[in-house]
């Protein structure tokens, strides 16, 4: 930079000299702006562009971030901008890049594992959470399936529910050396599911575990946290699973049967135990044994029955919605509700829950003790008790099919299926339940419930099929189609 720096004169100073006015000019003050309106004349070396950077510099950026080509600043216009042709060579990249992606969801495609039944999600726990089960039998062999494709498998399952709470059963009856991962690989199953996957896992169940277990995760023990070790469980037999999860909800295999009755048969305190358990039936199995028994359950039941039984027993009942679900809605309508992070995804207390339905089937006032997430796990436990889905059996095959419209055609086909298919009052039921949704989702910034977020909640409690056991394929569309309707809910429910 030059020593001492002289401003250049402004257009009237220099006008003013030319024509010999010099005193004007003189008398003149120079002001500041013109100190700050013309640049001063900088000293500038251009080599260091041209020195290579030091991969140190690098700052750990991807290398396909650094396929810079060596000629860009010879191929640069005179304006200091790229050449014409980049926006070509940008796409070739792009093209590239999609071709890749492409090719590795090719090679992780998870049909044949999806159909093994190796993962279901069989709904609900008493308290809201999904439950998970893992089947170790129906692992295929390590020739036919590699580990690391075994792990990519179960992570992207996992991605679909670790947003909300949920339970993982783990059925260890099965696992041979043919099909048994190495020990290395549980380690690296540890660590690959990060928080994301842990913190909203609410219990791992493990039944019939072997020594080998026992010593795998004592041995992983000093590296589990004391607060995921808390959340795992042992079960000898399947009937001790009874208190935590319903079992007539999971599909176990018959090989796992047959071994728990093995087990059971060595063991007369065990099978004893499994006995008397067996006839302690929770509030829904009850409401079944009574219908399949020929008796009719009280006039104030609201659990288990369905909505032409609940409007028949209550005259009072206003556009068809059940007293239980207004009083959820109107419960949760409140400011301090609708805001509460979480609602709709995080548990409640099991006894409370259960205290609740208690008190709506005798008929009995109900107070959600100031939870919000109390009155909102009884309003997704009263959907899922339900006799038949609030969207019908009929309409569940048709909603399977969601995903395969055209985005064109998905208007009109939803109207038809809710408008047109949907019975009176399930169609009332309907619109209240996504109308009030719509209010929650519009919270979603403090919430964090977005439409989304509460499809993948709803879904599974809006349709399922008529033998109760849910794919893992059919809950992407049935999640689909709900957040369609509680995006277009406006012009869905029109009458």
């Amino acid at each position: 930079m030059e020593s001492e720096y002289q401003p250049k004169l402004s257009p009237m100073r220099a006008y003013s000299v030319m024509h010999g006015n010099t005193a004007e000019a003189d008398e003149s003050f120079t002001s500041l702006s013109e100190y700050h309106d013309y640049e001063p004349r900088l000293e500038f070396d251009d080599s260091e562009l041209t020195q290579p950077i030091p991969s140190d510099d690098l700052g750990g950026l991807p290398p396909e971030l650094l396929d810079i080509p060596d000629n860009l600043l010879q191929r640069s216009a005179s304006d200091g901008t790229i050449e014409e042709n980049f926006e070509e060579e940008l796409a070739t990249k792009l093209e590239e890049i999609y071709t890749e992606i492409a090719a590795t969801t090719l090679d992780d495609n998870f049909t044949e594992l999806n159909d093994s039944g190796l993962v279901e999600v069989v709904g609900d726990d008493a308290i809201g959470r999904r439950i998970i089960v893992v089947s170790a039998c129906r692992l295929p062999s390590n020739k036919e399936l590699p580990p690391d494709k075994l792990l990519k498998y179960l992570m992207s399952t996992l991605d679909k529910y670790v947003e909300q709470d949920y339970s993982l059963v783990y059925l260890h009856c099965g696992l041979t050396r043919n099909n048994k991962p190495p020990t290395s690989w549980l380690w690296k199953a540890y660590k690959a599911f990060d928080r994301k996957y842990k913190k909203n896992l609410k219990a791992l169940y493990l039944v019939h575990p072997t020594n080998f277990i026992r010593i795998v995760m004592q041995m992983l023990k000093p590296a589990i946290s004391v607060k995921f070790g808390r959340k795992v469980m042992y079960f000898n037999y399947l009937h001790e699973l009874h208190p935590h999860v319903d079992l007539d909800k999971l599909r176990i295999p018959q090989q796992v049967i047959e071994y728990d009755q093995l087990l059971l048969s060595k063991n007369p305190k065990a099978a004893e135990a499994a006995k008397l358990i067996s006839e302690k039936q929770p509030i829904a199995e009850q409401t079944d044994k009574t219908r399949k028994d020929g008796l009719s359950p009280p006039p104030t039941q609201q659990f288990g029955v369905s909505l032409q039984f609940i409007k028949e027993n209550n005259s009072n009942m206003v556009d068809a919605i059940p007293p239980v679900v207004r009083q959820c809605v109107e419960f949760l309508s409140q400011p301090d509700a609708l805001e509460t992070e979480g609602i709709f995804r995080r548990s409640a207390n099991i006894s409370v829950i259960k205290e609740l339905q208690r008190q709506c089937n005798r008929g009995e006032p109900i107070s959600f003790r100031s939870d919000p997430h109390n009155a909102a796990v009884l309003l997704k436990t009263f959907l899922r008790d339900l006799e038949e889905p609030l969207l019908t059996f009929d309409l569940y095959e048709e909603i399977l099919k969601f995903q395969l419209w055209s985005n064109r055609d998905k208007p009109r086909h939803v109207k038809i299926l809710i408008l047109e298919w949907l019975p009176p009052d399930n169609y009332k039921l309907l619109k209240y339940i996504i109308q009030f949704l719509w209010k929650v989702q519009d919270r979603s910034c403090l919430n964090k419930m977005t439409s989304s977020n509460l499809a993948v909640v709803f879904g599974p409690n809006l349709a399922w099929p008529p033998n109760g056991q849910m794919s893992l394929q059919a809950i992407a569309p049935i999640n689909a189609f709900t957040d369609f309707l509680l995006k277009n809910q406006e012009t869905i429910f029109i009458i």
